[in-house]
């Protein structure tokens, strides 16, 4: 009695867990979520965005192109608290068709991107995040994802104290 119960137990917990796994599946698949386009589209951008890391001088050259835009996607808050001069602040978490259209004239504007993890001052408002997870790296691959294929990335570390960052704060840099 007690090793045909066991059996019972055993079946039912496995079907279970095989209950838990399909109803992850249906959840997923009743989203508007596609993990594995995301993987594609990241495995895609890989080469083309490693020809689009630009050095602090040839980021500052074409930041001086009136038709350039300076896109920081962090929070409005620390773009509030300091940025680079002539920047535009739209969140990564608002990414959408129609925020990004309204922000950026064209897909064939020519877009500069930085995030945190450009500055070593390790600071308010630039506090570095673990390097895998840099806003440059979803920030690029998103705007890649919706079609802006003109977009560069500042390449390096650099502080926010230094002249040629151009940085903008309401507060004293220290």
């Amino acid at each position: 009695m007690g090793a045909k119960r066991n059996t019972i137990l055993g079946v039912l917990t496995i079907a279970a867990f095989i209950g838990c796994g399909l109803a992850a599946h249906a959840q997923e698949g009743d989203s508007y979520i596609d993990y594995d386009g995301f993987l594609g589209i990241s495995e895609e951008v890989a080469a083309y965005r490693q020809l689009h890391l630009v050095s602090l001088v040839e980021f500052n050259e074409m930041k001086d192109d009136p038709q350039t835009i300076i896109l920081d996607t962090r929070s409005p808050d620390a773009f509030a608290m300091g940025h680079i001069e002539g920047a535009i602040n739209v969140n990564f978490s608002d990414f959408t068709d129609e925020k990004l259209a309204k922000a950026i004239p064209s897909k064939d504007t020519r877009i500069l991107i930085y995030c945190n993890n450009n500055f070593e001052d390790n600071v308010a408002p630039v506090m570095l995040k673990a390097a895998p997870l840099a806003l440059n790296v979803p920030t690029f691959i998103n705007l890649y994802g919706y079609g802006y294929r003109n977009v560069f990335e500042l390449k390096g570390m650099h502080s926010i104290a230094d002249p040629e960052i151009r940085w903008v704060s309401s507060q004293q840099v220290q």
